[in-house]
This record gives structure tokens, sequence and C-alpha cells, in this order.
């Protein structure tokens, strides 16, 4: 049920080197291609966020390749066997409990690829300056603007409209052609949902700014390589769970019910179209363990 996947991977993209793996595996066709050019994308994107030094750009280059050298053995290879998991569950039907406990084991298994982001770029904290945090904070805006123009249209109609695509061609990336009833039983679900963008803005600013307030202070104190990791890990635990207490229910609110909608989409779907999500599973399984290979 690869609705799970979808819901960590959006939470994974803002994380760091990750979003490459992440983002591709939204194009079986392009996995392997375009994971071979992972480190070029990444470091586009993340120059693109911190704008780097000529005297920082090698440095972060390296980290990168030694982050893409240790994942292509190490991870690749657990999430295929992840996908293998899961490719075997997805024939029969899913209770909601299922769906949030696949949603925590993926979580897990990603978590060491994530954390070795950290040990590689903590390093480059201390040396990051003003140009950097100008950059990083005008990316943020720009981040948001967009975030603003895909959730927060000025209608209800006009929100309800971008929801209704973005889950459908979601469902059927994974499970193929829809039929009019699993549409209307999108729609129902998305229109009873209690997601709120406008929380999730808020939420994500609060981030930025203490992600942004973290850095500064690192760099100021000159810190040291593991005082930055654990002040990185901070941020990453109050990422998964806010430390706002009405937005902490609120996410706990929202996850129990995609669990349960997920679960409801899937229990809808036909033996055609779970075969067409297993065989989706299986060419992505496939090409992580031939990526895994070392070359």
């Amino acid at each position: 049920m690869l609705t799970t996947l979808w819901r960590a991977m959006r939470m994974s993209l803002a994380r760091g080197a990750i979003i490459i793996l992440l983002f591709l595996l939204s194009s079986c066709s392009m996995l392997r291609l375009g994971y071979d050019q992972g480190p070029q994308l990444v470091w586009w994107w993340l120059d693109g966020y911190v704008n780097f030094s000529n005297e920082q750009t090698p440095h972060a280059k390296e980290a990168i390749r030694k982050w893409f050298a240790w994942h292509r053995t190490t991870q690749l290879p657990e999430y295929a066997a992840w996908l293998s998991t899961l490719r075997s569950r997805i024939g029969d039907p899913v209770t909601p409990a299922q769906i949030c406990g696949w949603s925590e084991e993926l979580r897990n298994t990603i978590a060491p690829a994530l954390d070795h982001t950290m040990q590689l770029g903590a390093p480059l904290v201390p040396n990051l300056g003003e140009a950097q945090w100008l950059s990083i904070e005008r990316r943020y805006a720009k981040g948001n603007d967009e975030f603003r123009r895909d959730f927060l249209q000025p209608h209800a109609e006009e929100r309800l409209a971008a929801s209704i695509k973005r889950i459908v061609k979601r469902v059927e990336n994974i499970y193929g052609s829809i039929d009019e009833a699993q549409h209307r039983l999108i729609v129902a679900g998305i229109e009873a949902s209690p997601f709120d963008p406008e929380a999730w803005l808020a939420e994500r600013q609060r981030r930025q700014h203490e992600t942004l307030l973290t850095l500064r202070r690192l760099a100021a104190e000159q810190a040291e390589t593991e005082h930055v990791i654990a002040a990185l890990r901070g941020l990453i635990e109050r990422v998964q769970r806010s430390n706002d207490r009405d937005y902490r229910a609120y996410q706990v609110k929202l996850t129990e019910y995609n669990c349960a909608f997920i679960a409801t989409v899937h229990n809808s779907t036909t033996p055609i179209q779970r075969q067409h999500a297993h065989d989706k599973l299986k060419g992505w399984e496939t090409d992580l363990r031939k990526l895994s290979t070392p070359i």
C-alpha cells in the first residue's frame, strides 16, 4: 500500500540529501539513471539553498559524494527489502493499523540515511556565514510562496480541486486507472479530511525560523562536530513531533485519519489494480537491487 510511502516522502523531502532517492522513486523508469546523477542533482538542490562560497564548495561536494557511496551499498538493499515485504502484503485487504505500522517501518528504514546526512554535513555548519543565512531565508520564502500556490488557493473549490487532482494522480500512479466509484470515494475522503494547510504552513515557518536560529548559533559558537550533530538531531525530532502542543495533536489526528483513508482506498481496488501496484513495487525493488551493486 504505497500511499504510506507518499506521506513519508513528503516529510523527507525537506531533510537533506535523501531527497534524491525519494524523489526518484516517483518514476521507476528514471530511477537508475537519476540515482547515478544523484550527487550532482543533490549538489544543485543544496547549493540552491545555501549558496556555498568557492572555499566551501569542495567540502560540500565531497560530503555528498561520500554520502552516496555509503548509501548505495548499505541502504538501497534495505529499501529493496522493505518494498519486497510491502509487495507481499499488497494483494490483501488492509486495516488502518497496518497502514500506520508500515509508515513507521519506512520511517525507521530511512532514518539511518538521514542521520548519516547530518554526520557528514555537520562539519560544514561552523563555516557558514551571513551570505548563507540570507540565501536560505530567500529560498525558504520562495518555497513558502510555492506552498501557498499549491495548497492555499484563494477559493475553497480551487483547493478541493487541487487536492483531488493530487491524490487521484498518486493513486493512479500506483494502481493504474480508477473508476468513477473510486473517484467519488477519494473526493468524499478529501472533503472529510482534517488536513489544514494553513496550520501546516505556520508550523513549517516555525521550523524554518528555529532552523536558522540554530544554525546561526552553532556557527557563531564554532561548535564541535558532535554538538552540531546533536543540535541537528533535535531539529529533526521536532519535525517529526512538533513541540507545539496544538500542532502535535493535529499531527496525531491527521495521521490516524490518513491511515484510515488509505486503507479504505486500497480496499476498494480490484485484483487488476492490486497487480498493477505489485508490479510497480517490483520494478522499484529491482532497480534498487541493481543500483546497490558497487560500480
